[in-house]
Formats: structure tokens, sequence, C-alpha cells
């Protein structure tokens, strides 16, 4: 698996990111209900993404107006977090027109995402950065002080250029700023499970592999459409392989808590982190085998290293 490498995160303006800290529904919504009410009153597209509980307060306290706003459950359409910025993020600026300032507010991060999500969270925060530099748009992401660790607020902090503090409504500089820092640590090895389905596979039993992963996903109780979600990213994924992964590749498959979990391994170097998390222009040819498991896939982590890169999906039962 090949890419090119992405820009080196810069200078954003005009894009704006900062993250609200807030401690309680009243915070939550004196920074957030303004933010919008200013947009609509510019003229601005707005959207809003948060979880289903975040999302109906801002919905009750905007009235009538909130008919005029995109709203999403996040807790639905970010459950990867790797379809955040193609799925929902761009999927809503791409649409605006040119030039003109599109405000979201998108939580990401909420509490109940799993020590194994969160990896593919941050990391996300982080490519926002680098995704939406020199656009035209405001992305506000909350952050619940009170029910979040204090690594993942330090890491808010990281990914953000701007905080709003709590019981504040005025940004300020963020000196922990690193967004690169965090895409780098948050590139963890994927643990290893020594009980997984394993086949070795090259470009004569490439179709071999995509039957193998698929009799053992329906073995361990994928049915419908999971079952064909599963079988398409393994086509993708694998195809991959052969093609851009030095022609050969592994995969494994196994049941872990609720879900069946899929991993191809190859030698190719995937050198872009922002591979798969960015819509593919229609005049480009390929590309778009990544992008294409993160929209189905429940959650999928990569691990880039100089010695190949692993993709693990995650479907669940």
């Amino acid at each position: 698996m090949t890419a090119a490498v992405a820009e080196p995160f810069g200078p954003l303006e005009p894009f704006v990111h900062p993250a609200l800290f807030y401690r309680d529904e009243d915070e939550y919504l004196d920074v957030t209900v303004p933010f919008v009410r200013e947009g609509l009153a510019a003229g601005d597209p707005v959207a809003v993404a948060v979880p289903g509980k975040n999302l109906a307060l801002i919905r009750d306290a905007l009235g009538e107006a909130a008919a005029a706003v995109r709203l999403l459950d996040m807790c639905e359409a970010g459950r990867n977090p790797g379809r955040i910025i193609p799925g929902v993020l761009r999927a809503f600026t791409d649409a605006q027109p040119a030039g003109r300032r599109v405000r979201i507010i998108g939580e990401p991060i909420w509490a109940g995402r799993s020590d194994t999500e969160y990896p593919a969270c941050v990391q996300h925060e982080a490519l926002i950065n680098a995704a939406f530099r020199g656009r035209t748009a405001t992305i506000l992401c909350p952050y619940d002080v009170g029910r979040l660790p204090e690594h993942v607020l330090a890491d808010a902090y990281a990914t953000h250029p701007t905080v709003i503090p709590s019981g504040s409504r005025v940004e300020q500089g963020s000196d922990a700023y690193a967004p690169g820092d965090v895409v780098d640590r948050y590139n963890e090895a994927l643990p290893p499970v020594p009980d997984a389905l394993t086949f070795t596979f090259d470009s004569d039993s490439l179709s071999q592999a995509r039957h193998v992963a698929v009799a053992e996903g329906t073995r361990l109780g994928l049915t419908g459409v999971k079952l064909d979600d599963l079988a398409l990213a393994m086509a993708e994924l694998t195809t991959n392989s052969v093609v851009h992964g030095g022609g050969s590749g592994v995969l494994r498959v196994w049941a872990e808590h609720g879900y069946v979990v899929c991993d191809v391994r190859d030698e190719g170097r995937l050198a872009d982190p922002l591979a798969g998390r960015q819509p593919v222009p229609r005049d480009q040819r390929g590309g778009r085998g990544l992008l294409l498991v993160n929209l189905i896939a429940d959650l999928v982590r990569v691990h880039r290293g100089d010695d190949g890169t692993t993709v693990r999906c995650w479907f669940a039962r």
C-alpha cells in the first residue's frame, strides 16, 4: 500500500479549529448555540455533528432555527473516526458555494469511546488541520472536561491551535499545539492475535483470500449487509496488497467483543496519514480503496511502519 506524502502541517488561515472545554450543559450551550446562530445570521452553511444527547440539547435550544442546520448524530455518522473527514466534514463543506465560510460543530470524542477507538479519534482531530488547511471553514470541537480522562484533554491541546477554556467564550492559543507529533505518537503497533485464522496470499490466491475472509466472517456470526461490507473491504485491501504492497500479504480474521475483526498486512509503506480519510478527485484514477473501507467499516485502525502496513477493520455482529 503506497500513497503520496501529505503536505506538512503549516499555517491554517482561513481555517479555524478551536477546542471547546465544557463542564455542563449550560457551558456547552453557552458557546455552541451562539456559534450556530451567528453563522446563520451571516448566511453561512452550518452543520452540527455531535453525540445524540448533545444534538438534542442544541436542537431544542435553537428552536425553529434548527431547521436551517444540518444535524447529525456523531455516534452514528462518526462511529468510525476515519469516516468523519470524508463522510461528514468534507461531504458538507464540499457541497457549499466556493469561498463561503462554513461552520461545523464536530464532537468526535465522548465519554464511552473505547481505548481501541481512541487512537483513530485523536489522529482524526490532528489530521483535520492538514485536511482543511487553507479552507474557509470553522470547526468547533467540544470536550467534556468532567467525563473525559486527563490524557484526552491534554491531546486536545495538541490537536487544536486554539482552545476555549471551560466557562469562557474567548479563544486562546494552545502552546501545546503539535498535530504532527500526535499523528506519529498514535501510529501504534496493533496487538497480535494468536488464535486468528491466518491466510497468506499473492496474486494467484487473491480470489481465495476473499472467500476465506467471507467464510470465516460467516462462521463468526456476520450476516447480511455487514457480511457484504466485510467482503468488499477485504477485496479492496487484499487487491491493494498485491498491486501496491509488494505482491503479497497476510489476511487474518477473528472475533472480538461483539465484532468480527479482519486485518491485512503487507510490505508496502503507506506514507500519507491522510490516505483513506479524504475524498478523491473524480478525475483521479485509483486511490479509493482505503477510503471505501473507512466508509463501510465500524472502525479502522492503521499502523504505518518502515517494514510494512497493517490495516485492521471491525464489523459489528
